[in-house]
């Protein structure tokens, strides 16, 4: 009988303990969109017609200047792509190692990271992409007004934003690694998922990610003509 109850107990907690774990997942993407949603209120922020026309967007927010200090892995966030079909359920990610100058000073940073084409997103999907490396990238344009028509992009289809104590500017990065999550991508979507499986669009998005999603099709029914 009491390894019966013993038993109970123990599922019970790694029930709990999986719950908890499964609520900082969504945590996190509630926390990208509100980075979006900070944006939209900016008028220095990200370009509008650079994120209505990007073909994927990752979001890490929150990352803490330890991180970069040291060089451990320092963040974990979101990566959602644009499909024909409109936006893909967002794969979790984590990004690792690296050196960003900006960090000096600030203590807690958001990172975005802005694809302006398929060929960008496809090389963001590599397992341990390298920025600098396997895709360069360039410090993005600041102010919501800025045309994308008018703004250069970089070959790579790259551009990176830093966003800290209220300000959007744009960041140069080097050695940063970006890595699908697939411990948390099983906690959020109930399965194991192939990153590649998700950003394709071939996975349904929970209802947890609707708040992104909802200010991701904001952008994008903007730009349509």
């Amino acid at each position: 009988m009491t390894k019966a109850i013993l038993l109970i107990f123990a599922s019970q907690m790694l029930l709990m303990s999986s719950d908890a774990d499964r609520s900082r997942v969504v945590k996190r993407i509630r926390q990208s969109a509100r980075v979006l949603e900070e944006n939209r209120k900016d008028s220095n922020g990200m370009p509008d017609s650079m994120v209505e026309k990007a073909a994927g967007i990752i979001i890490v927010p929150g990352l803490k200047r330890a991180g970069f200090v040291v060089g451990a892995e320092f963040g974990k966030g979101v990566f959602a792509a644009r499909t024909d079909n409109g936006w893909t359920a967002p794969c979790m990610i984590r990004v690792e190692g690296g050196g960003v100058g900006f960090m000096a000073g600030v203590g807690e940073t958001d990172l975005v990271l802005l694809a302006m084409n398929d060929e960008a997103v496809k090389l963001l999907m590599r397992s341990g992409a390298k920025i600098g490396v396997d895709v360069m990238a360039a410090a993005g344009p600041v102010g919501r007004d800025s045309e994308a028509d008018t703004t250069p992009v970089p070959a790579s289809g790259l551009l990176s934003y830093s966003h800290a104590r209220g300000v959007f500017a744009g960041v140069s990065l080097g050695g940063t690694t970006v890595r699908s999550d697939d411990d948390d991508n099983t906690l959020l979507y109930g399965r194991r998922v192939d990153e590649s499986e998700i950003l394709s669009g071939k996975v349904e998005p929970t209802a947890d990610a609707e708040p992104l999603l909802s200010i991701l099709r904001r952008y994008t029914e903007k730009a349509k003509p």
